[in-house]
């Protein structure tokens, strides 16, 4: 059934799923009132189907979270609305999250009332004073592609269609938007609203001739190159083209830190997840859209190694300092620049099972590893236990949780870490929102109990109730910030701090009872003290979730 906005939130709505936005993650206040009716005339005409579905969600953080999980498994851009000032500053951690990640977000929040008379939408309670600031836009402008404040009802088409151009305009990344309830509220002449979308997000090509010679020609004079890969593209066509060159030519790929993993962790070529020790022989290193390829102080390059940059932005110039080598700069679209590569490489195939045997025998020798029990469990063998559990098809989002070296996943996108910006609270919302659009598919959140508080997971617990969303939640209790105990051990390692009992500023003892806050939405929920409860503590929960579609929370004792 058609649907003919009459006001500009409705003309807003309208036009985000027209965009293919098909959900509105949102938190609610008192600037929500004419998105609130357009939906609710929107029912009532029998044509909910014209606006996305709305998304309750109990607070920012989850909502910010949930629509960057969401976009990770759909690649589809997604919108977030909060409530004026006091929610986007709730959405600032997230927006950070988003802009390092290069996910493109629509965020919305509303924008105190402008006016203090009798105008549709003018100020009415007394919080419509003390939200107001100044410059609201500031609050989000240095992650943000680009910020507008709606000004005339009438923008309302146009906005969003440049919000989503931009956003999804490569690289990637979230944009925000600025509603006042008056221009929310606004009706609309019908010639104001239905107009043709006529902002066309440009397609990045391959990179240009020369620069693409230059890297063919010192790949070719390679003896021992290097692939490093930081994260893929949601549609997998990244993926699948390195996959391609790895094997034509011989490629080991390694992934440091990785956002969006590139590849089966079983494949041949897989050379894990440490650049360190392979970087001393490599004499081409391929980079591939990784802001961190290894640690500048950690690292020492062969002289006469050439590094290739390749991404939509291999500079990454959103960021103040990079001092990492660019040999050659590879700009442009990923998969077309492995593609082109590939098409102009010599076969090398039949070097594949040398260039390979180390790395299998490195990966055995890992599994091995991971198999030694200790009190408390290590997360190596924690990790490894929840490798076993889920399977190579289940989807892992990990947040200071697992150890990826002893994750075995069975292709690209399965496995998805926090962003380097590391805002803490991520992982369990995002893992929402991965399991939104594969709801038939197990979704493990593997995060440490500080990544747990922040998540606010009795959010999330909500969420997952009110929306029907299975999850296995793995919490790794250890009782401390433990990057924050790493940082100062590897600037003090023989410092006063390293050797006393308690570390100043790590401590989270005494700590919450996880499983009862596991359990708090109805899910199921259990704890893993000993080594020889954990296989079959995580076997019962991956049953809750497969079988009885619910959250199910473990929490594991580990030491650190």
């Amino acid at each position: 059934m058609s649907f003919t906005p009459k006001t500009s939130a409705e003309a807003l709505l309208v036009r985000l799923k027209d965009h293919g936005i098909d959900a509105l993650f949102a938190n609610g206040g008192t600037d929500f009132a004419s998105i609130i009716e357009g939906y609710a005339r929107a029912t009532a005409e029998g044509a909910a189907d014209a606006m996305p579905v709305p998304l309750v969600m109990p607070h920012e953080t989850a909502a910010v979270g949930m629509a960057h999980g969401r976009y990770l498994a759909s690649g589809k851009p997604q919108a977030v609305m909060a409530h004026v000032t006091v929610g986007l500053a709730n959405c600032v951690m997230g927006i950070v999250n988003a802009a390092a990640d290069n996910v493109p977000l629509i965020v919305m929040s509303g924008k105190t009332p402008i006016t203090e008379g009798t105008r549709l939408g003018a100020r009415n309670v007394p919080i419509h004073w003390g939200q107001d600031l100044r410059d609201v836009s500031s609050m989000v402008r240095s992650a943000c592609k680009w910020e507008y404040e709606l000004r005339y009802g009438e923008e309302a088409e146009a906005v969003i269609d440049r919000a989503v151009a931009v956003a999804m305009t490569e690289p990637r990344g979230p944009v925000f938007i600025a509603l006042p309830r008056e221009p929310l509220a606004e009706e609309l002449r019908p010639a104001a609203v239905g107009t043709p979308i006529r902002a066309d997000t440009p397609v990045l090509s391959a990179p240009a001739t020369e620069p693409l010679a230059k890297a063919v020609a010192a790949m070719k004079a390679a003896k021992r190159p290097l692939a490093i890969s930081g994260r893929g593209d949601p549609e997998g066509r990244a993926a699948a083209a390195l996959i391609n060159l790895a094997e034509k030519f011989a490629l080991p790929i390694a992934e440091f830190w990785p956002t969006r993993n590139i590849m089966a962790t079983s494949h041949p070529l897989h050379a894990g997840f440490e650049t360190a020790p392979l970087l001393a022989d490599a004499d081409v290193v391929l980079v591939i859209d990784n802001l961190v390829p290894w640690i500048l102080n950690g690292v020492e390059l062969r002289p006469d190694a050439t590094v290739i940059q390749l991404g939509a932005d291999p500079l990454f110039g959103r960021y103040p300092t990079r001092g990492f080598p660019v040999d050659i700069a590879l700009a442009g679209d990923p998969a077309k620049a492995l593609d082109a590569l590939a098409d102009a490489l010599p076969d090398r195939s039949d070097q594949m099972k040398e260039v390979a045997f180390p790395f299998e025998q490195d990966r055995k020798s890992r599994f091995e590893r991971a198999k030694v029990t200790s009190a408390p469990m290590s997360p190596a063998f924690v990790s490894g236990c929840i490798s076993d559990a889920v399977g190579r098809d289940a989807i892992i989002v990990n947040e200071l949780g697992v150890q990826p070296a002893y994750i075995d996943v069975g292709g690209a996108n399965q496995f998805f870490g926090h962003a380097l910006s590391a805002g803490l609270g991520w992982g369990l919302p995002a893992a929402l929102g991965v399991a939104h659009v594969y709801p038939d598919k197990l979704v493990a959140a593997c995060v440490g109990d500080g990544s747990y508080m922040f998540a606010n997971p009795v959010a999330c617990g909500q969420i997952s109730e009110a929306l029907g969303i299975p999850l296995l939640v793995v919490v790794m209790h250890n009782g401390i910030w433990n990057a924050v105990r790493r940082s100062t051990l590897s600037l003090y390692p023989d410092g006063i701090a390293a050797n006393a009992n308690t570390m100043a500023i790590t401590s989270l003892e005494p700590a919450p009872d996880y499983v009862m806050v596991g359990a708090a939405s109805r899910g199921w929920a259990a704890r893993a003290e000993k080594a020889e409860d954990l296989p079959k503590i995580l076997t019962e929960a991956v049953r809750v979730v497969t079988e009885e579609k619910r959250m199910a929370t473990v929490e594991v004792i580990v030491g650190y």
